[in-house]
């Protein structure tokens, strides 16, 4: 049996709570963020809807899950899918691992070659069904993302955009300086056709003729930047671009390559600078002309990310997978690199990955075999992607940069790499460590607003057929309760107490998110139920009035239409917990204009945060967050006396269900179109290539 595509029949599906546990935990999740009348006047809609609409919209979504192994996932997709604004600081992640274990390794092209070679082992692998199977102390997970992670695109359209996946695709795309390159790098049975080596000498040869080409012809020409539009905008872009038989080939061969990597012509100076490039790449104007890295991508699909220094990340399409399945994926390529390196001392030492290199690979043993005739050779020299220009395409090139150039101005990132310490230090007190740091985004944003603000954070459902995540509320009234203690004259020991509270309280809704026990989804899931009945009865209306005067407009029900559902879906904190040691750092953009966003990790000894927000104070906030850490440990020290004293150890087996990183507050997962494309073998123009 696959793995990937057919363990979801084994898998329990997705419970749906029963209506009165929704509705309870609902309000539990508003009494932090509101007043006594707010909260009284919620509680009154929330009672009319369990005596009057919510019976009956329950009942129609039970009846519609039956037959579908999620009652969410229809309605995930086309929240994700029906986005029209730009995906840019909005939806796309970033990660960003660790350096190359083997120091000569580092160089850029080094870097890009090593990445794209074991990328290639995890296709193989993938594709062969030779993956082993998620599982969270020993319960087996969803595979099925992983076929959504290569080859796939999302693809804009006026109503929407879909996802297309070609599930054979066996070539990949390099980005330099805003011009694309493409060549295959697997055979017809996933084997890869290069070494390290040959691939190296296809990227030098790559970034030699994008550096050859004048800055302001580049910058003006970057048809990537296309894709980080309003959707409607880009989907008519891309209509008019694929009029011209040669720029639609063109973007068949991106849509359909494995992955893009990006070759960055910069190099980050702070951690804060490579959080930025990462999540939308740099902007430098100069003379009128962008010459940052922000015009170096395609933003629809997997893109790895390699700097001029080495560095490198991943930046994802979050429609159809999450951080936990991207994660995996970082996961096995760095474990191949450092495996790589311990084959580099010990011959005989073992790699993760069972590809082997194509026997009709140029470098392979005895020289490449002949490929089979009945099928079409592979095209292992790059070829450069050649667009036809017209002044439309210039100018919406020029339109599209500018406005993304705001966005990046717009936006502020700061990083935090704590290293006094971290899960060791906070599992040693009694602490679940992700609870302890959600606790400290709470502390210290009551400490400079005085106020608790809607807070979110990602439970992985993958435990269940097509799981996704539910949404962990983090401003509990215990949550509430610390933060009040914490920033009061009250003692130490009254204060911790209280954060233990807050902590267990946490760690208990994390379990029961990730158990499918949550409000967030069964909420949302009604909702849709009941404005597509609210359209039918528009419709009807419509049809049966004779006057053509346009019918009003149902009334919301009672829950949705009180100002406390929109107060606990606008998240100020998006928060999310995706540690590992192939990661440095990890983060994305805030979603709500006045929010934050932390992407976090908790290490053994230190811990890592990315903070992003527009036109906050993101500096200030995390040096507050900074300063309550350290204060918190100098009341840990104090009040148990390390030194003479042992405290339990506590790990709480919530913590491995809160990596699922899904940072959108009503995520969906997509089931990718598949459609036979004809494969465009004579796209672009040749680059000569030395021999090696």
């Amino acid at each position: 049996m696959s793995h990937l595509t057919d363990n979801a029949v084994d898998l329990p599906r997705l419970p749906i709570p029963s209506l009165d546990a929704t509705c309870q935990r609902y309000l539990n999740s508003l009494q932090g963020l509101q007043s006594a009348q707010e909260h009284n006047q919620t509680k009154n809609a929330v009672d009319f809807f369990k005596n009057n609409e919510g019976p009956i919209l329950d009942k129609k979504l039970r009846q519609y899950a039956n037959d579908k192994y999620s009652y969410i996932e229809e309605f995930w997709d086309e929240s994700y899918l029906n986005y029209s604004d730009s995906v840019v600081l909005a939806l796309n992640p970033f990660f960003i691992l660790e350096d190359d274990p083997t120091p000569s390794r580092g160089s850029q092209l080094m870097r890009a070659s090593s990445l794209i070679i074991s990328s290639l082992g995890f296709v193989h692998d993938l594709r062969c069904n030779l993956l082993e199977p998620d599982n969270v102390r020993g319960v087996p997970l969803d595979m099925s993302q992983y076929k959504r992670l290569f080859g796939t695109s999302r693809i804009p359209t006026q109503n929407g955009c879909v996802m297309r996946t070609k599930g054979d695709s066996k070539h990949i795309i390099i980005a330099r300086k805003g011009q694309f390159y493409w060549f295959d790098v697997i055979d017809h049975e996933n084997r890869p056709l290069f070494t390290e080596q040959d691939l190296h000498h296809n990227l030098k040869s790559i970034v030699d003729d994008a550096d050859s080409n004048n800055s302001l012809d580049a910058s003006g020409r970057s048809i990537g930047v296309l894709t980080t539009e309003n959707r409607k905008i880009w989907s008519s872009n891309r209509d008019f671009l694929g009029k011209n038989t040669d720029n639609g080939k063109n973007i068949d061969m991106i849509d359909q390559a494995l992955f893009v990597v990006c070759l960055d012509d910069i190099t980050p100076e702070t951690t804060s600078q490579l959080c930025d490039n990462m999540l939308c790449g740099t902007s430098h104007v100069k003379d009128g002309i962008q010459l940052g890295s922000c015009t170096n991508r395609w933003y629809d699909k997997l893109q790895i990310i390699v700097c001029q220094d080495g560095s490198a990340g991943i930046n994802f399409e979050h429609s159809g997978v999450d951080g936990h399945t991207v994660l995996r994926y970082a996961a096995d390529i760095y474990t191949e690199l450092v495996l790589l390196f311990a084959k580099s001392i010990n011959p005989v030492a073992p790699t993760l990955f069972q590809s082997k290199l194509s026997p009709y690979s140029k470098s392979a043993k005895g020289g490449a075999q002949p490929y089979p005739d009945h099928l079409a050779p592979p095209a292992t020299a790059p070829q450069r992607l050649e667009w036809a220009y017209t002044n439309e395409i210039k100018l919406a090139i020029r339109f599209a940069e500018t406005r993304l150039s705001d966005m990046i101005c717009q936006n502020e990132a700061q990083v935090m790499e704590f290293p006094r310490y971290g899960k060791l230090f906070i599992t040693k007190h009694g602490f679940s460590p992700d609870a302890f740091v959600q606790m400290a985004f709470q502390a210290a944003y009551y400490n400079l607003y005085g106020r608790t603000e809607c807070t979110y954070e990602p439970a992985m459902t993958k435990a269940f057929a097509h799981g996704r995540t539910e949404a962990i509320r983090s401003v509990t009234p215990q949550a509430v309760q610390f933060v009040q203690s914490f920033n009061s004259d009250a003692p130490p020991g009254e204060k911790i107490a209280a954060l233990r509270k807050a902590c267990a309280t946490h760690s208990a809704l994390s379990r029961e998110c990730s158990k499918g026990e949550g409000h967030d989804r069964h909420l949302y899931a009604m909702l849709r139920i009941a404005e597509s009945e609210r359209e039918k009865e528009q419709v009807a209306q419509k049809k049966n009035n004779a006057t053509n005067n346009t019918p009003p407009t149902p009334p919301k029900p009672s829950l949705y239409a009180d100002p406390g559902y929109s107060l606990g879906t606008t998240d100020v904190l998006s928060t999310s917990n995706c540690g590992n040691p192939a990661l440095r750092l990890f983060g994305f953009a805030s979603t709500s204009a006045s929010g934050f966003g932390i992407g976090y990790i908790v290490r053994d000894s230190s811990i890592s945060l990315c903070v992003s927000s527009k036109h906050r104070q993101t500096n200030r906030f995390v040096e507050t967050i900074q300063a309550y850490l350290v204060e918190v440990e100098q009341m840990l020290i104090g009040l148990h006396k390390e030194a003479n004293q042992r405290s339990s150890w506590h790990e709480d087996e919530g913590d491995a269900y809160t990596s699922g990183f899904s940072f959108f507050d009503v995520p969906v997962d997509v089931q990718a179109e598949r459609k036979k494309q004809v494969s465009n073998r004579n796209v672009g123009v040749t680059l000569e290539i030395d021999e090696y």
